[in-house]
């Protein structure tokens, strides 16, 4: 005789009442996350390594902030120095700087449609909306500016000004000028991809 099945016994969760399995698609995934840690390991282990890598960076942010320091009995002032901030953004990572450069890109569109990209004018101080009026003057073409795939935001200008475009921000904006590698102020550069 075949043997009866028994009931499942499922886990629910002490923070949104989900299945535990289901609580990464519930509306509080972030909140579950110390719930599910502790009562549920075995279903989310990656869960587990987080909260042991969380620990670690923990200590080792602790580690870096704590300093020594080292005094001169003949001098009779001591010197501490401060250590070096780092932004870190959420999940640990470290911010970095943004490096000053601007890059002009060609995209085709249509087959022998283009539209030429400007990024970056503005970490020269240049205003994006000033700069793409002068360039839709100035090459007779639409320009706009818009938010590029990276959240940043960007001049769009309509055909093909891709060389053109050089001499003119040179011409336009004195602090870019031309170097031998492409546009250089005070050693940043300018990429035409």
């Amino acid at each position: 005789m075949a043997e009866k099945p028994q009931p499942v016994r499922v886990l629910y969760c002490g923070v949104c009442g989900l299945p535990a399995e289901y609580c990464e698609f519930g509306p509080d995934f972030e909140k579950c996350k110390p719930w599910l840690v502790q009562n549920a390991p075995d279903l989310y282990p990656d869960l587990l390594k987080d909260a042991n890598a969380n620990e670690a960076d923990k200590v080792s942010d602790q580690l870096q902030s704590t300093s020594i320091a080292v005094g001169t009995a003949s001098s009779g002032s001591s010197s501490t120095s401060k250590p070096e901030e780092v932004k870190r953004l959420p999940g640990g990572k470290i911010k970095k700087k943004e490096k000053q450069e601007v890059i002009i890109e060609k995209v085709v569109r249509n087959k022998r449609k283009s539209i030429t990209t400007v990024k970056g004018l503005e970490l020269f101080g240049v205003k994006l909306s000033d700069a793409s009026k002068k360039l839709g003057k100035k090459f007779a073409t639409g320009a706009s500016v818009v938010k590029g795939p990276t959240e940043k935001e960007q001049i769009d200008v309509q055909g093909d000004i891709s060389y053109d475009i050089v001499e003119f921000i040179t011409e336009t904006w004195p602090d870019l000028h031309l170097d031998r590698y492409g546009f250089q102020r005070k050693g940043f550069d300018i990429f035409i991809q």
